[in-house]
């Protein structure tokens, strides 16, 4: 999710209903080497409550001292993330790679334990590939090493974001470790959530690329569907008007079309509204391109059925 879980990101699934959210994934080497950019990555809502802070890395003292500097921001949580398997990621033996090693995971987790008292989370996935599929060990490691929960993908690395995530190993690991186990993979809509809490007995649903373009997910007015279109349209504005005001208007309104163009998945003539939005460059843009749309989609009186097949 690095490059979309941004403070307004965030604060949009907050107002739909989202209980927590975390940051995007934020390198501990850039924190100790004071990186601004890096440290932006940081910025925090007036709305974000709940909020944690999400680290990758290899080191042990380097996470801890990043650790150091990063708790003046207060967050609820810090998670380690070893499930990213982004290969300049991966490379540097973070994320997924920490799930061939789960010795060194256990001495890194117990270093940010032992760092501060926030709670430290760690995400992780099945395993590697499909013959090193361990993530009962990498689970057992990071609860001995002190973690207080457990975000679990059950795909393995190689898998990446294909075939099915299988939910059964989630129901394996929350009866095999005593910590919290939040569930992760394939969840779409609030449906799936309530599926994934019947079938895994999981503590709590994590959920990412299905919130983008749709924070209607956490609303439990929309169990299996989405709004109507002109909740859609208005949501995408405030979404705009939200990363202007944090991160001002050139850098959001170039950060914000992969968002929008999502907000429109399913919606009439949407291919045209996308073409349209990927070459918006201010706000001004942005809200013409909206509530042209929006009005276009009014102007075709669309019934009730046309709204289900929006979902």
């Amino acid at each position: 999710m690095a490059g979309f879980t941004d403070t307004a990101f965030r604060i949009i699934c907050i107002r739909s209903g989202a209980a927590f959210v975390f940051t995007e994934m934020i390198s501990a080497e850039a924190i100790t080497r004071g990186n601004k950019k890096t440290f932006d990555l940081l910025q925090r809502g007036r709305e974000e409550r709940f909020w944690g802070i999400q680290l990758f890395g290899s080191d042990a003292g380097v996470i801890a001292k990043a650790i150091s500097i990063i708790r003046s921001a207060d967050p609820s949580v810090i998670d380690l993330n070893c499930g990213c398997s982004v290969p300049k990621v991966v490379k540097t033996g973070s994320g997924a790679a920490l799930l061939r090693n789960p010795g060194k995971l256990y001495s890194i987790v117990l270093a940010m334990t032992e760092s501060t008292d926030i709670p430290v989370s760690v995400k992780i996935r099945s395993g590697w590939d499909a013959a090193s599929v361990n993530f009962p060990e990498v689970g057992k490691a990071a609860e001995e090493a002190g973690a207080s929960a457990l975000m679990f993908h059950p795909r393995t690395k190689s898998q990446g974001f294909s075939g099915k995530a299988s939910w059964k190993q989630i129901a394996s690991l929350k009866k095999y470790l005593k910590i919290p186990v939040i569930g992760s993979g394939d969840i779409f809509s609030r449906k799936d959530a309530d599926k994934m809490f019947k079938e895994t007995s999981a503590d709590g649903v994590l959920i990412a690329r299905g919130a983008i373009g749709n924070p209607f997910i956490f609303d439990k007015k929309y169990n299996d569907q989405k709004p109507d279109y002109n909740h859609i349209l208005y949501t995408a504005l405030e979404h705009v008007k939200t990363a202007v005001r944090y991160k001002g208007e050139y850098r959001a309104c170039r950060d914000l079309r992969k968002h929008i163009t999502a907000y429109s998945k399913g919606l009439p003539e949407s291919a045209s509204f996308r073409n349209r939005i990927v070459h918006a460059s201010s706000l001004k843009d942005y809200e013409k391109i909206i509530k042209e749309y929006a009005a276009r989609l009014n102007s075709l009186k669309l019934s009730s059925a046309d709204f289900m097949c929006l979902s």
